[in-house]
């Protein structure tokens, strides 16, 4: 299966049981609700799939068990963040045998790698593996830029492919338009960002708050595709306040909790990640709770 690198991609959530074992009950009932919304690819071991608290086997054990659930409906894509250039290369390679179509990848993890050492590290791992790759560019979070002069030197590999553009910065989309055309497809990932940059032309949405609101997400993408704009706006504005659990240093447990709200997922965390507390936690219920008061009705957004 061959990927577009384009439409509504969820960074999904891993789910855990309350004795703190993967949950593939739940984790079925959440992709099956990103199935039947028209989503166009699964992520695995992102940030909000708590990769880094993930024993490899518990990643290798995600990837065959999506791969099977998915049954080619959609490309599942696993994540590689890594702190070795060795260890990102083993673990391309086991997601690909696991049954991975793609890669979604982070710059060196723990160091700030040179712009030279950032190309190096992907070109290796692009070398290594047949799987088409989506580079993360994220440099608020994650301290490391992939300029477009970097990204020029790494499109010599046929399979690198896509950026998730997550610079913050919405001129950016136009930047990599005007020098690279269709070469480099662009997918929006910042969920508050995502409507402007697909109205500048970004070619999808990597989506973290789809993992509750499944149907919404795709309806806005499908909806500012079609250039029904003024429907596209009116549901991302409902949508902004739940959008913003995203950009927030408790974005896993917000969303989970939203989750809870949708009846498709649990609260279950992974220490040290622990469930919110006090007021947090209260004001985080109170923004779901008048959401879903006012959760509006969709337009018939598939047949678009």
């Amino acid at each position: 299966m061959s990927i577009q690198w384009k439409g509504v991609m969820p960074a999904v959530t891993t789910k855990f049981t309350a004795d703190d074992k993967l949950d593939f009950r739940m984790f079925e009932v959440n992709l099956q609700a990103q199935l039947e919304a028209g989503v166009d690819g699964i992520i695995l071991g992102g940030t909000l799939g708590e990769a880094s608290t993930l024993l490899e086997e518990e990643r290798r054990e995600l990837v065959k068990n999506t791969v099977k659930l998915v049954n080619n409906q959609v490309p599942v894509i696993m994540n590689i963040a890594e702190q070795t250039t060795r260890a990102a290369i083993l673990a391309a390679n086991k997601a690909e045998q696991d049954g991975a179509k793609g890669l979604m990848m982070l710059p060196p993890m723990r160091y700030k790698a040179s712009d030279f050492e950032t190309v190096t590290y992907f070109s290796e791992v692009a070398k290594n593996t047949s799987l088409p790759i989506m580079i993360y560019n994220n440099p608020v979070d994650y301290k490391i830029e992939v300029t477009l002069d970097m990204f020029e030197d790494l499109l010599k590999f046929d399979n690198i492919q896509a950026v998730k553009e997550s610079t913050r910065d919405i001129s950016n989309v136009t930047r990599m338009i005007n020098r690279f055309g269709d070469r480099l497809k662009i997918l929006s990932g910042v969920d508050t960002l995502a409507l402007e940059s697909l109205l500048m032309g970004s070619d999808g949405w990597v989506s973290g708050l789809v993992c509750a609101f499944p149907r919404e997400t795709v309806a806005i993408y499908k909806l500012a595709k079609a250039g029904r704009i003024d429907e596209a706006l009116k549901i991302y504005r409902w949508f902004l306040p739940l959008l913003e659990l995203d950009i927030n240093s408790f974005l896993v447990q917000n969303i989970k909790l939203a989750e809870v709200a949708t009846g498709i997922g649990t609260e279950y965390v992974r220490a040290p990640r622990l469930p919110l507390q006090g007021a947090e936690r209260e004001k985080v219920l109170d923004i779901i709770a008048k959401s879903l008061a006012s959760r509006p009705t969709l337009p018939d957004y598939k047949n678009l």
